[in-house]
């Protein structure tokens, strides 16, 4: 769907949907857009310049870290700090949290913003898309002071914005302010997101699930019941299966689609996924595309946080699917009573 509407249009004649609208939301936006479009030109040459495989280095999770995560989140930290746009940030890439401070040692912004700088950095080498997670809130300590760990460890009901770019055939913005979720595509040869995808909403009939199968030796028992359900010859079964192994890729392709995104937890870990820049904002973005994001046994949001890299089991897209993955789940609990 074509539409003449940029994202900067589009923010300010929404401005009123943004909680404490006085021109931060803008602001904010067209630092990540500008971050954003660095980033998708810097991906867009990989294979051209020396720009692909490791960095030699790990992240706080013991990942081996990719050139492009460190690019992409230097990028990102670096345009939100130099635009002095928030007092905080928080990253996958770095073991502590950003405190950003003025020229007077000050910060009068209130707002912080938590990201995984480029999700599914791994398949930058194959030529998969990838993607940028970011999740904004408004802090709690006392504007004008350095930010606190509590400003950050806050539950996902929190959230005032929350978005993904995904870097693939095109570059887009998806982003909710609690007020529906609207998909942005970048014009490269004139550097501006226009409006594309408007009230995105998670279609009534879904039929892709999307986990990592090699991993099913090590799933819980009700996560094998409900692959296998999935897989049954029955009604409007089997569900198609399809896995990228970039969370932006698999969540943004069910969403359009319609279907659900696994990552269960196994016996030696409790997932892969950080509950407060993956889990978080993508269930927030699912929940406003009418959709369900569960750890299995509660809702994403509502889950209290209790470190920054915190990891969280993950079922996230359409109503009926996720809720069919707790049923599996809740019969394995019951038999334990």
């Amino acid at each position: 769907m074509e539409s003449n509407k940029t994202l900067g249009e589009f923010i300010i004649e929404n401005q009123q949907d943004f909680k404490y609208s006085s021109g931060e939301l803008s602001r904010l936006f067209n630092s990540i857009k500008l971050a954003a479009k660095v980033v998708s030109h810097k991906v867009n040459k990989a294979g051209l310049v020396d720009i692909v495989g490791g960095a030699g280095g790990k992240n706080i999770q013991g990942e081996d870290q990719q050139k492009l995560d460190v690019y992409a989140n230097d990028i990102f930290i670096e345009t939100l700090i130099n635009r002095q746009i928030v007092c905080g940030i928080t990253s996958e890439e770095n073991d502590n949290f950003i405190s950003v401070q003025g020229s007077d040692n000050s910060n009068t912004n209130k707002y912080i913003l938590l990201m995984d700088p480029l999700d599914g950095s791994s398949n930058i080498d194959v030529n998969v898309s990838v993607g940028t997670i970011f999740s904004v809130y408004r802090r709690i300590s006392k504007v004008g002071t350095p930010v606190l760990l509590e400003d950050f460890l806050q539950p996902g009901i929190n959230q005032v914005a929350a978005g993904y770019v995904i870097y693939g055939t095109s570059t887009m913005l998806v982003y909710t302010t609690g007020h529906g979720v609207n998909g942005f595509t970048l014009n490269p040869a004139i550097g501006t997101f226009y409006l594309s995808h408007p009230k995105i909403k998670f279609p009534e009939k879904s039929k892709i699930y999307s986990v990592n199968d090699g991993n099913y030796t090590h799933f819980p028992e009700g996560i094998k019941d409900f692959i296998r359900y999935c897989r049954q010859e029955e009604g409007d079964r089997p569900y198609a299966s399809r896995y990228i192994g970039s969370l932006v890729s698999d969540m943004h392709r069910n969403m359009l689609k319609g279907g659900i995104y696994l990552y269960p937890n196994t016996k030696s870990n409790n997932g892969k996924l950080r509950l407060l820049y993956e889990c978080n904002p993508m269930a927030f973005i699912t929940e406003q595309a009418g959709g369900k994001a569960s750890d299995g046994n509660s809702r994403i949001m509502e889950i209290e946080p209790q470190s920054l890299h915190q990891r969280v089991p993950f079922y996230s897209g359409s109503i009926k699917m996720v809720e069919k993955v707790e049923e599996f789940i809740a019969k394995y609990k019951l038999h334990k009573v």
